[in-house]
């Protein structure tokens, strides 16, 4: 008996630990191929494990339930602690209660928390399941002569059903999560809060793409300290930074991308405004404030003064080869209030609907909330985001499949990040051309608004407003893409 119980540590517990820094070294030398050959080489040692476990115990499942239990429990815990977990979680590897797997996996501790770190979060439950799988195999396989499948068929099935039946819990709940968490997309550039490289545009940039006025702008600012401070939305960015390269002095200098801070900045939408509220921006650019917003203001004791500096399109935008190019207002809150969930019921394909939303509080969807009145929005779809051991969920970012819908500002969807392959929807068989924004016989024309503080003690602060609703401020906005005020 102390025999077996040895030999129980050591191909349960000392094996697979031995096996787990074997394929962390794996990992970590062979990337590409590394998660692979972890799992190859957990299938061949359970295997390995299985058969000279089998030559030096004496155990004899085949005819002892009891010694049967003692080398199917390890397999049959991993697999029914993770149905429960899955159940419980709905797939969210991002659950704390995912500890208790780790830690029931004692031995695998290594690979589980290298897999956490990389966001191969799967691998957690493959690489015991593998190996506590093939140990079983390998265990049987010398025996193989000797098994009556007719007497022992019952006691074989009623060991499969269980596994089965969690195996088939577990596929269930990863196919129902898939259909509205997407995997990572992200923002890739600008420290994570923008998804399109702004490069282009930046003041430092010596071939940026910003339009010049054609003589020297009538409001200049040439103190760097009486610069105002400019952040906004990931939209909006042009028009800031055009503004500052035509009045402010040196900006491509004075805007250094290595100084403690930058005059004109960007932090999108979300983060701009709490800046602004806290003093550390002068001007935040962007469309109207979300209620969350204005009551952060009002939290905060500041009154915000709201300038409007352009006109701009609303707009909803599907996959070019979507049939469907006109949807009506209420089709639209339709479809985003779950109502429409396929599109052959407004004309299209038979094909589910992906209705995209934006983040909370940023300037498209605020926007979107007040276009939805008193419509409640649903849930929206979601992508998780992974790495250094967590995982966590965040509204997703539009992919355009060629069921999706997504919606955005015309400037953005066009110019700034121009896609081939989406097209833009007319509503109420009306298209977000720029005549139909500047008569506004498009339905959604939004405006563009430079928003301040009212108790602001930057002293260029309200002639650098009046400038931009100038002559040349306007100059400005009809040449990076937006509709002028007037």
């Amino acid at each position: 008996m102390k025999k077996n119980s040895l030999l129980l540590v050591l191909h349960f517990i000392l094996v697979p630990f031995i096996l787990s820094i074997a394929g962390i070294f794996l990992s970590m030398t062979i990337t590409f191929y590394g998660y692979i050959l972890v799992l190859l080489v957990h299938l061949v040692g359970g295997a390995i494990s299985g058969y000279f476990f089998e030559k030096k115990t004496q155990l004899k499942p085949l005819t002892s339930w009891k010694h049967f239990f003692i080398i199917y429990s390890p397999l049959f815990l991993t697999v029914f602690t993770a149905t429960v977990l899955m159940l419980l979680t709905k797939g969210y590897f991002g659950n704390s209660l995912w500890n208790i797997f780790i830690y029931l996996e004692i031995p695998f501790f290594l690979n589980s928390a290298l897999s956490s770190l990389n966001g191969q979060f799967l691998m957690i439950f493959f690489v015991p399941f593998t190996y506590f799988f093939t140990l079983l195999v390998g265990f049987y396989f010398p025996q193989r002569k000797s098994i009556n499948l007719k007497s022992q068929f019952k006691s074989f099935l009623l060991a499969l059903i269980p596994l089965i039946i969690c195996i088939t819990v577990n596929v269930l709940v990863l196919w129902e999560r898939s259909q509205t968490i997407l995997p990572s997309y992200g923002f890739n550039y600008a420290n994570g809060y923008s998804d399109i490289d702004l490069q282009p545009y930046y003041v430092t940039n010596p071939k940026n793409i910003l339009p010049t006025l054609n003589k020297k702008a009538s409001f200049i600012v040439e103190n760097p300290m009486d610069m105002p401070i400019l952040d906004g939305a990931e939209a909006a960015y042009p028009v800031y930074a055009a503004f500052a390269k035509a009045t402010y002095k040196n900006i491509n200098k004075v805007n250094s991308m290595n100084s403690a801070y930058e005059i004109v900045d960007f932090t999108n939408t979300i983060n701009g405004f709490e800046r602004l509220m806290n003093g550390e921006v002068d001007i935040f650019f962007g469309a109207q404030p979300s209620k969350e917003q204005e009551n952060m203001a009002k939290q905060a004791g500041k009154q915000v003064k709201l300038t409007p500096i352009g006109k701009e399109a609303f707009v909803f935008f599907v996959n070019k080869k979507n049939p469907v190019n006109n949807l009506d207002s209420q089709q639209i809150k339709d479809v985003y209030s779950g109502k429409i969930t396929n599109w052959n019921q407004v004309g299209g394909e038979d094909n589910k609907i992906r209705a995209f939303q934006r983040p909370k509080n940023s300037g498209s969807q605020t926007i979107m909330e007040k276009f939805m009145g008193t419509t409640p929005l649903m849930e929206p779809l979601k992508e998780e985001i992974s790495g250094m051991g967590e995982i966590m969920e965040q509204v997703a970012n539009y992919r355009n499949y060629k069921n999706a819908i997504g919606y955005s500002f015309r400037f953005f969807a066009t110019g700034m990040n121009p896609n081939h392959d989406i097209k833009l929807l007319s509503i109420h068989n009306v298209s977000p051309s720029a005549e139909n924004i500047k008569n506004r016989k498009y339905p959604y024309v939004v405006n563009l608004y430079a928003i301040s503080l009212q108790d602001t003690h930057k002293k260029m602060v309200e002639p650098f407003l009046k400038w931009m609703q100038g002559p040349q401020g306007q100059k400005l906005i009809k040449e990076v893409g937006y509709i002028p005020i007037h």
